[in-house]
């Protein structure tokens, strides 16, 4: 079966982009500085307009998980993804780690985010995706303030074991939290050699060949007949990016492998499958609500 025939009867699929800029990955956070956000050179507003150039080519409408620091200092970029009919969600405000705030720092966060998105957007935010996929087991309570905050879903675990983040027992695919109120939508993995493996994007994306991502992914299409997930980062288009001084050995693989393939990547990517919006793919019920 060629690709073409394939992506015809495929399920429909989820594109999401987490707009963020170079230097605020978590990663980063020993060597940059929030008080230095300002000054360093911005370069998410040229990235995610080219993004929004490529899905226009494919016809494509996506999630765009967007930071609220992002949005404050580059409104017209979320007008922008919004006007094109893209979903627009939460990312919380400047990248932290929802393990490292309390409950009461995390409502205020998310609800300020929301609702500058709101604002910016003229459409309602039912989306959220933690910083670094930091929703762990000893952070259930965090959906329980997503669902009081007003959002409708979450895409903040990984059903995986990794040193930075995970919950290896966590169902692969979506479940209710918070008493039924909110749907948790784990990123995309394949079961291989006993585990799961990470085939809904970032840094598994540039690691591994093409052709295991389109291979994953047929099989949850094909073999578990459920929806996949896809992400990645404004920065993982731009291989000319700034570096950081003093990063580690294994930070600078992590960041910087195969950055100038992951374009030509994507739009294989796009062609081979079919995508959609998050609250197209996962929520059945009336969004005007």
């Amino acid at each position: 079966m060629n690709a073409a025939n394939s992506a015809a009867i495929s399920p429909l699929n989820a594109m999401t982009v987490d707009v963020e800029d170079y230097f605020q990955v978590s990663a980063f956070e020993g060597h940059v500085t929030r008080q230095q956000w300002q000054t360093l050179p911005h370069r998410v507003d040229d990235n995610t307009r080219r993004i929004l150039d490529l899905f226009a080519e494919h016809d494509l409408r996506a999630t765009f998980f967007t930071l609220g620091w992002v949005a404050e200092q580059f409104p017209d970029l979320v007008r922008q993804v919004a006007a094109a009919g893209h979903e627009v969600a939460s990312h919380g405000w400047q990248h932290t780690r929802v393990n490292t705030q309390t409950p009461a720092q995390f409502r205020e966060d998310i609800e300020r985010t929301r609702a500058l998105l709101q604002d910016l957007s003229g459409q309602p935010v039912f989306g959220y995706r933690a910083a670094s996929y930091s929703i762990g087991r000893e952070q259930a309570w965090a959906w329980d303030e997503l669902a009081a905050a007003g959002y409708r879903y979450s895409s903040s675990i990984v059903p995986i074991r990794h040193d930075l983040y995970g919950i290896p027992d966590a169902p692969r695919f979506a479940f209710d939290t918070a008493g039924g109120r909110l749907l948790e939508i784990p990123v995309t993995t394949v079961p291989l050699a006993g585990r799961n493996i990470n085939c809904g994007g970032g840094g598994w994306f540039r690691l591994f060949p093409y052709a295991f991502s389109r291979w994953a992914l047929r099989r949850v299409n094909h073999g578990d007949g459920q929806s996949g997930i896809f992400y990645f980062h404004p920065w993982e288009i731009d291989p000319a990016q700034p570096r950081p001084e003093g990063l580690g050995v294994k930070t600078r693989f992590r960041h910087y492998l195969n950055l100038s393939r992951t374009y030509g990547r994507l739009q294989k990517l796009l062609r081979d499958f079919r995508w959609g919006r998050m609250d197209e793919v996962f929520l059945d019920k009336d969004l005007s609500q």
